[in-house]
């Protein structure tokens, strides 16, 4: 992903929604550049793995395009991420809770339903949430998924352990994880370990032979290695759309500037291009 940039567009302070395990989920509001449009749609943003609204839809220019094209954006810190409570116990991170996290955001934000954006495990929760409560959902950009199961990969105990008393990792997988979760500001690994553990509890995949009945536009780097996967997802998606996301990887696909325009016409309404520069 891209560095950093606080010039691309302020960060708000986080507005907290309280979820009913009593947990705090950090919000962050924008409104469309057009400030007098009361209706304009709104956008709901969700972030991967050891990632953070910030660090995912603010860094990389997502939330200046879309507020710049009319939408209002709502980005959430998932549970155990940027400024949300992070619990370090791995049921607080099933799939269903945290699909729960985010219908609680919706009510609470008294919002009938939303486009959504969702990348990597942001995307996992977005086809599920499009699936349990589709009248919640009218449209979605998800990008590079299938990923909700490569944390299976995770070593769980040398993670555990590093985070507890700085053991090395000798786990190639592993270690590249933790270097992704320490990598953001803020990152409690304790945390993102539960959350790789919930992950493993129940049915964390997404299943074709249920898919989202809402348009759906699957977004996946050229240079991903679920390329493939995501290809065969927007086929079994009754109204699937593939993007292409050229010469781009999993961890740096939301900086691509073809990819923010594939999802910005897609969440308008429009079909999407076949592929970009």
């Amino acid at each position: 992903m891209a560095a950093p940039n606080p010039a691309i567009t302020a960060m708000p302070s986080p507005q907290y929604v309280m979820t009913a395990e009593g947990r705090r989920i950090a919000t962050y509001v924008w409104d469309p550049d057009a400030r007098d449009d009361d209706d304009a749609p709104t956008v709901l943003c969700v972030h991967g793995f050891a990632s953070s609204c910030r660090d995912n839809w603010v860094s990389t220019g997502w939330v200046r395009d879309l507020t710049r094209a009319g939408f209002r954006v709502l980005g959430v810190d998932q549970l155990g991420h940027g400024a949300s409570d992070k619990p370090h116990e791995s049921s607080e991170y099933t799939m269903d809770a945290l699909v729960q996290d985010l219908v609680t955001v919706l009510d609470t934000y008294l919002l009938d339903a939303v486009r959504y954006s969702g990348y990597s495990l942001g995307a996992r929760v977005g086809w599920q949430l499009a699936v349990q409560a589709p009248e919640r959902v009218e449209r979605a950009v998800l990008g590079g998924i299938p990923d909700g199961r490569p944390l299976a990969r995770l070593q769980i105990e040398q993670a555990r352990a590093y985070a507890e008393s700085g053991t090395p990792i000798d786990h190639r997988v592993t270690q590249n994880y933790v270097t992704l979760a320490e990598r953001v500001p803020g990152n409690e690994i304790l945390a993102l370990v539960a959350l790789a553990e919930g992950m493993r509890l129940g049915d964390a995949d997404p299943d074709p032979v249920h898919p989202p009945a809402q348009p759906v536009l699957f977004a996946t780097g050229s240079e991903d290695a679920i390329l493939e996967q995501s290809r065969a997802l927007a086929a079994a998606t009754p109204a699937g759309h593939f993007f292409e996301v050229p010469g781009r990887h999993h961890f740096n696909s939301p900086g691509s500037r073809a990819y923010r325009q594939a999802a910005l016409a897609f969440l308008a309404g429009r079909p999407p291009e076949a592929g970009g520069a």
